[in-house]
């Protein structure tokens, strides 16, 4: 079972407000869509600050041997 939705409060500018009501913007949907948006954002840049040095070494790997298996590509 999904747990229930929290209520929040949040200021919001009263000039994007009114827009967001004139254009029937459901606001509690936009907003998490917003907060999920940052949350993935978030966690993308920590697992590439957590995966740096893995990823630079791969990076040195192939930029000094070439692609693994490269040479049965088929395109």
């Amino acid at each position: 079972m999904p747990n229930p939705a929290r209520t929040a409060s949040l200021a919001i500018d009263p000039t994007l407000f009114a827009e967001a009501k004139a254009l029937k913007i459901d606001l509690a949907k936009a907003a998490e869509d917003g907060i999920a948006k940052a949350v993935r954002a978030v966690h993308a840049a920590q697992w590439q600050e957590a995966n740096q040095d893995a990823l630079a070494s791969s990076n040195r790997y192939v930029e000094a041997e070439g692609i693994p298996l490269a040479k049965h590509r088929q395109f």
